[in-house]
């Protein structure tokens, strides 16, 4: 940001008494990195920035000249030849006009530091992304549009060096990724390789009333899942005593009727749902807030506490109707909200590691791999409650494919031979 810029854009807002600024001019701004260090001292990338781009990554096998520009959140751009990927600095959001031209002064440093010239350039498949029309541009006609969580899974796949000719098991939990069907998805459990991917289970879906402007309101969200479950409003609950009585009226007209609300299966809605039924968090000031406040309530109460709510599972999909009734059952017991969050935290894990053994057998000759997108400290590798069982590991996120820009939450393992 410009030295003038700051104060004009956050001064009124309070944001800061005093601005350090320099006298000479930013080439190329590159956010921080940021990452997590593990109880066994590992560290897990979250965002990979400052200290870590451009320095190529090699893949697995060989790539055409190709350019990512993956999709409108936590955007970074990635660029590929040969055995060879490189990504760019963290940008961000894609929704205004300023991250816009960050990316296009990012994507002409790129090219110059790499000498990539793409033949082919890359995008996620949503229709309405700002960086899907700029991808457009970029290719001088018809981009190659990936499917979001197909996407997440390429990439950790070619982060561990496989080299796609055994498919493998993907879970890919996020918010938003635009599905086949034309839904919003993100509790997605998928059979994957390079070339394409299969659905194999999902979380089913609730309305998201509101659509993306929704997502700041975790209260109208965990009315949105009872509603769903077939769950009364009852006025006792954290998450309605939250909303005022015209948003709630509001709320039963949007449910009913169906304006502005779009079903989604992200995993991202099911905690912030959650989040508010917990009494944790109702209003987030800040992206993942909703999410990240009951982690840090459950590390309280991991180790006192060891029970579980079971999602339901059937062949294809994760009912979360029998975690909202436990969680409401406990909430009356008086359970308190970090005992909650780790019951919750504890059965999607659960959840996690037994669809993943489910997917061979469905899938009879099938060598795959386990992998988990998975940013929450409460890992399904660690987290599942059975030390030693084969479930999906936590893992880095670089994030290698040349066919899309780096926003990977898991890592992969080959079964049985850890990567």
């Amino acid at each position: 940001m410009r030295p003038r810029t700051a104060p004009k854009r956050f001064g009124p807002a309070g944001l800061a008494d005093a601005w350090l600024a320099h006298d000479r001019a930013v080439a190329s701004p590159c956010d921080d990195s940021l990452l997590r260090v593990r109880p066994d001292g590992t560290e897990q990338v979250l965002r990979r920035s400052r200290g870590y781009v451009p320095r190529p990554l090699r893949l697995p096998a060989a790539v055409r000249p190709a350019l990512a520009v993956g999709g409108d959140l936590k955007n970074a751009l990635c660029a590929g030849e040969g055995d060879q990927a490189w990504f760019g600095p963290h940008i961000g959001g894609m929704g205004d006009l300023t991250t816009l031209e960050a990316a296009r002064r990012a994507e002409s440093l790129m090219r110059r530091l790499t000498g990539v010239s793409p033949e082919l350039v890359a995008a996620d498949r949503h229709p309405g992304y700002h960086s899907a029309r700029w991808a457009a541009r970029l290719a001088l006609g018809e981009p190659v549009l990936v499917q979001h969580h197909h996407a997440h899974i390429a990439s950790a796949t070619a982060e561990h060096g496989l080299d796609g000719t055994a498919p493998v098991i993907g879970v890919a939990f996020d918010c938003t990724g635009y599905g086949d069907d034309g839904t919003v998805r993100g509790g997605e459990i998928l059979l994957a390789d390079y070339a394409g991917h299969r659905r194999f289970a999902h979380l089913a879906p609730a309305p998201l009333p509101g659509g993306v402007s929704g997502v700041a309101d975790p209260c109208r969200l965990a009315l949105a899942r009872l509603w769903a479950a077939g769950l009364p409003w009852d006025a006792d609950l954290p998450g309605v005593t939250a909303c005022a009585p015209d948003e709630i009226s509001l709320l039963e007209r949007q449910l009913t009727r169906g304006p502005a609300c779009v079903a989604t299966s992200g995993m991202g809605r099911l905690f912030d749902a959650v989040s508010s039924l917990a009494g944790v968090c109702h209003r987030a000031g800040y992206g993942a807030r909703a999410a990240l406040e009951p982690e840090a309530a459950a590390a309280s109460a991991w180790g006192t506490d060891t029970s579980a709510y079971a999602l339901g599972i059937t062949a294809e999909v994760w009912d979360p109707a029998p975690v909202l009734r436990a969680l409401v059952t406990d909430l009356r017991r008086g359970t308190p909200p970090a005992v909650l969050a780790a019951r919750f935290h504890r059965g999607v894990a659960r959840a996690v590691v037994e669809v993943c053994r489910r997917a061979p057998r469905a899938s009879p000759g099938r060598s795959a791999a386990s992998c988990a997108a998975w940013g929450s400290r409460r890992s399904p590798r660690r987290r599942a409650g059975r030390p030693g069982s084969p479930g999906p590991p936590g893992g880095g996120r670089a994030g290698r494919s040349a066919r899309r820009a780096g926003r990977v939450r898991w890592g992969a393992r080959r079964r049985g031979r850890g990567r």
